[in-house]
């Protein structure tokens, strides 16, 4: 058993895809990974989100968890369907909005055993976080790079 967590760019290109989708792959099957979490922030996260979906169908003892940095709130033309994979990590009420984001990724990162980012710039979250888990001995897969 072993978890996983995400951090990438906003602008992630559709491109990163087929490698994300190999990756995740290969840590169900090779890694016994079993439980992700994922935010809901950008592109690469709806991407992550989507794969995962897609993944469960094929592997069904994965679970995943979008994991929000705030308290959502009920817009008239959303169903509770779109809730339904989500959860607010216990605690995070009481962080101040302008922390959220960083306090969940941190959340993230403490439970995971993997990290998978896509990380081509040296500034920005993805970057911080992907540095946070080097140092923390996580095992840390950059999509952006050649292998792993």
């Amino acid at each position: 058993m072993g978890v996983c967590t995400f951090f990438g760019h906003r602008d992630c290109p559709d491109t990163v895809r087929p490698r994300l989708r190999e990756t995740l792959v290969r840590l169900i099957e090779a890694e016994g990974v079993d439980l992700f979490y994922v935010g809901n922030h950008g592109a690469f996260d709806a991407m992550v989100h989507l794969l995962l979906r897609e993944l469960e169908k094929s592997y069904p003892h994965i679970r995943y968890a979008v994991v929000l940095a705030y308290l959502p709130r009920k817009r008239a033309d959303e169903s509770l369907e779109a809730l339904e994979d989500t959860m607010l990590p216990e605690g995070i009420e009481s962080v101040p909005r302008r922390f959220a984001i960083n306090w969940r990724n941190k959340w993230m990162l403490t439970r995971a055993d993997w990290v998978i980012v896509y990380q081509k710039y040296t500034w920005g979250g993805a970057a911080a976080f992907s540095e946070l888990a080097r140092k923390r001995k996580k095992r840390v897969i950059n999509l952006a790079e050649e292998e792993w």
